[in-house]
């Protein structure tokens, strides 16, 4: 079974092969400031992630910014969509939930960082909360 993804613009656009994990919603600092607010996500391992178009105006439409000394960003370089996000060791790569072009039978399973988390919102769903990363 393969799933589609894309950018805003369809600059970058990506399919998956395999399942995917259930969406872990991030509330962290750089997710906030990356994507506006808390960041969603799925992941697979790294190699089951193929980029199908990564061909922006410019010549490239995904970049990857280090935004640690342990983890990287991938974020397309015409629109500025954030897709996805890589821990440095982990051979899997998290994905934007939005970008998926479906996300039929995933469900959220936790928020982590809620530590980090502002305080113009509350979380309504009952998926487990976590201060940190567990």
């Amino acid at each position: 079974m393969s799933i589609t993804g894309s950018c805003e613009c369809g600059a970058v656009t990506y399919s998956v092969q395999g399942p995917l994990r259930d969406v872990t919603i991030c509330h962290c600092g750089q997710c906030q400031r990356t994507s506006g607010h808390a960041w969603a996500s799925t992941s697979v391992p790294a190699d089951q992630l193929t980029l199908t178009n990564d061909a922006g105006s410019n010549g490239a439409g995904l970049k990857w910014y280090p935004s640690s000394e342990n983890a990287r960003r991938g974020f397309c370089t015409e629109c500025g969509s954030s897709l996805f996000f890589e821990v440095t060791g982990e051979n899997r790569t998290a994905i934007g939930t939005g970008t998926l072009h479906s996300t039929n039978g995933l469900k959220t399973t936790k928020h982590i960082f809620l530590a980090d988390k502002g305080d113009h919102y509350d979380i309504a769903c009952a998926a487990p909360q976590f201060e940190h990363y567990d």
